[in-house]
């Protein structure tokens, strides 16, 4: 079941146009992977479909109605969002930052009810980090930080959750504790995962769904065995790649690849900002 989908949309910066005329369907209770180069829009699309930027023509549908007619508050208890670099948690503690994901529950002075804490507690369990509770969150690593960050989103009690590159700036073994933590979230809540990574062989292991973009356009969509080929990952990173098997999982996997010096180097020159910082990381 589609719970969320697009109709011919178009977004940009300006007069530059970054999403064209893109369709794309998000399946309910399921993990769904935008992955693409540098600048191909991903970012982007992820802050239109949860109303962070506007977006200039066509429809974002969420349960049925269009996203732009929902009441904030109302939007913030259907979707909730951890952006690529989370804004700074300076002097918080842990339960305290948590508590914000109750903001669109709150009533007059925003007081906690009862209610309120036994979700941020519950939050903390789910996401293992209750025994950080009362610690500053910038006295914690890396993937404890990303684990409270997304106990945050979950204490929205929302059903979708998108995340903009989660596993960012993380080492190897805190990548996988968040991916790993985002499929049992999945798999015994049903909770609507999107999110958008660089790392190609992660998105096929953790992911039901992975959506393939180029110039804000759609190469492929489908599950892993569809996205993950060599036709798919020549056009849409210009890379010449050999296919195998992950021996855990036996989901294809980028065994090893080439870049296709043409087809790059064009590449670069018809994205003439071609960065991880600012807009460039779309």
């Amino acid at each position: 079941m589609v719970l969320l989908y697009t109709d011919h949309l178009h977004i940009g910066y300006g007069e530059r146009l970054i999403v064209k005329d893109l369709s794309i369907e998000i399946p309910e209770k399921r993990i769904t992977t935008i992955i693409g180069s540098n600048g191909c829009g991903k970012s982007t699309l992820l802050k239109a479909m949860t109303r962070i930027i506007p977006h200039q023509s066509g429809s974002i549908i969420l349960d049925g109605r269009s996203i732009t007619k929902e009441d904030t508050k109302d939007l913030a208890k259907k979707l909730a969002i951890l952006p690529q670099t989370p804004e700074s948690a300076a002097g918080l503690t842990v339960g305290e930052l948590v508590s914000f994901g109750r903001f669109p529950y709150q009533k007059g002075f925003g007081r906690l009810s009862k209610k309120d804490l036994e979700v941020i507690n519950w939050a903390l369990e789910v996401t293992g980090t209750i025994d950080y509770k009362y610690l500053p969150v910038d006295s914690l690593s890396g993937g404890q930080r990303q684990r409270v960050w997304i106990a945050m989103a979950l204490a929205q009690e929302t059903e979708m959750i998108f995340l903009d590159e989660p596993t960012t700036y993380l080492d190897m073994a805190h990548q996988l504790e968040v991916l790993e933590l985002l499929q049992k979230l999945n798999e015994e809540q049903e909770r609507t995962i999107v999110m958008v990574l660089h790392d190609i062989n992660q998105a096929s292991r953790f992911s039901d769904n992975i959506i393939a973009l180029k110039d804000g356009q759609i190469v492929k969509s489908g599950d892993c065995e569809e996205v993950i080929t060599h036709q798919v990952l020549k056009e849409v990173f210009h890379i010449d790649a050999d296919i195998g098997r992950d021996p855990r999982t036996n989901k294809p996997i980028c065994i090893t690849y080439n870049l296709i010096k043409g087809e790059y180097e064009n590449e670069k020159e018809n994205h003439p900002v071609f960065s991880y910082s600012g807009s460039a990381n779309a």
